[in-house]
């Protein structure tokens, strides 16, 4: 059965078509002129006290690090809701701390630190890493050490403000760690950029949408 629709329904049609269309690409000329870089981590310092693993897989640690983080954005604010650091070792997580939030302007860099981690913690190591963590102590230069910073954000593009996100978890990985001890002097720590992927996107969103 064929019918015509009245004259305000093609209107209405168009009016929401266009609507759609010009948002659409507002939203695209926005995010070419804002072209948010993203923040740039950096592990500027670290070193150990204590790094101990016993027979029973307990490690007694005391693992220090400092962290700059680096906006390059002329026009994007950034505010710190949540901040975990996340040691590891060899595939293992056995530290975690939380960090004082912040809000981050334009073109700043905010120094995080010192970040210590200290405790104990059971991890199981392969044979091929126990091997390379009893190689390493006698060296005393520790490697595979790793920081992940889990965080939770806000950012301000120009007037917009976004609500909170999880960008990706930032990752300051294979960080050779001098042990000092015993007044001994270590060699210097090699400043390490971390990586932080597309840090103004959300890792949720991308998950659901695979």
């Amino acid at each position: 059965m064929c019918f015509c629709r009245p004259r305000w329904f093609w209107c209405i049609y168009c009016t929401i078509y266009i609507l759609m269309f010009t948002l659409f690409l507002v939203s695209i000329i926005f995010w070419i002129v804002i072209s948010p870089s993203s923040v740039k981590f950096y592990i500027t310092d670290a070193s150990l006290t204590q790094f101990n693993l016993t027979s029973n897989n307990t490690l007694y640690y005391n693992f220090k690090v400092n962290i700059t983080a680096r906006n390059p954005n002329n026009n994007i604010i950034v505010y710190y809701r949540r901040i975990t650091a996340i040691a590891w070792y060899k595939d293992n997580d056995f530290a975690y701390v939380s960090l004082t939030p912040f809000d981050q302007g334009h073109k700043n860099t905010t120094f995080l630190g010192p970040v210590v981690f200290e405790g104990q913690s059971v991890i199981k190591l392969k044979a091929q890493q126990l091997a390379e963590y009893n190689e390493e102590t006698l060296v005393g230069i520790h490697n595979d050490l790793a920081v992940d910073l889990d965080v939770r954000i806000r950012a301000k593009f120009g007037r917009y403000k976004s609500s909170r996100f999880n960008p990706p978890v930032v990752q300051c990985r294979r960080l050779k760690v001098p042990l000092i001890s015993n007044g001994k002097s270590a060699p210097p720590f090699s400043v390490t950029r971390c990586s932080s992927g597309a840090f103004f996107t959300d890792r949720d969103a991308d998950a659901g949408a695979g």
